[in-house]
């Protein structure tokens, strides 16, 4: 088993798939729908791996604290540290070394040397009136290199809230085996990604398997049926609640 989270993962997709759709996201507040092929996915993911070691002297083991939706950046960000050989912390940690923002949420910014904020925008807007200090992701990340040579961080190093890359690999295989999920799969999804159990039901049991993910925010359920027969999607993961 390869001990890097994000190789482990993206790996066998870049083999057998590289072109294909991976993560198709819609926001229905807005309108918005992009979507993001295997190779896409892994260069976003290669540049923010670059950006946290470049520029904030990211090291394997390093801890990242993580206050973002369920959202096509949000997945290569998350692949991105991974990749890097960093442990994800859902929510604010001020014992992390570096903090993911969403815009909408700077205020709860963690005590930490180092702040990405994330737009989260189509089209690469940067966070407007972004506070000094902290570091507009949109504009830092372009520039950096879609290639990343990955340090081996090992099977039994922690990589999402205390769990190791093991159990969470472990944890994502028992979650897609749980819905017989294949890779030919296309899953809609409006969860949300919270926890360590979400975002390994929502998003990594996911790409584990190989299939495709269709993740919807603020849902519209008028909408649903006719996104399901449109995206040609064979299973579905609800928000609880």
């Amino acid at each position: 088993m390869a001990s890097n989270l994000t190789q482990t993962l993206l790996d066998p997709i870049l083999a057998a798939d590289p072109a294909g759709p991976r993560v198709t996201f819609y926001d229905d507040a807005t309108g918005e729908r992009v979507e993001v092929s295997a190779v896409t996915l892994a260069n976003w993911a290669a540049k923010t791996a670059n950006l946290l070691r470049d520029e904030f002297a990211f090291e394997v083991g390093g801890r990242v604290s993580v206050l973002l939706p369920a959202h096509w950046q949000t997945a290569a960000a998350l692949l991105g540290i991974w990749w890097a050989g960093g442990e994800v912390i859902l929510g604010a940690d001020d014992s992390a070394d570096v903090a993911l923002v969403s815009g909408d949420r700077l205020d709860e910014a963690p005590d930490v040397d180092e702040v990405l904020a994330f737009s989260l925008d189509a089209f690469g807007k940067a966070v407007p009136d972004l506070p000094i200090g902290m570091t507009d992701y949109a504009t830092s990340v372009r520039v950096h290199g879609d290639q990343f040579r990955a340090m081996d961080s090992g099977g039994e190093s922690a990589a999402l809230d205390g769990r190791s890359v093991d159990e969470v690999l472990a944890a994502a295989r028992d979650r897609a085996d749980a819905r017989s999920l294949t890779a030919s799969d296309r899953v809609m999804s409006s969860a949300h990604w919270t926890t360590a159990d979400e975002l390994t039901d929502g998003l990594l049991s996911v790409l584990v398997t190989g299939a495709s993910l269709v993740q919807v925010a603020n849902p519209d359920e008028t909408k649903s049926q006719r996104r399901a027969e449109t995206e040609k999607v064979t299973a579905t993961i609800a928000q609880p609640g």
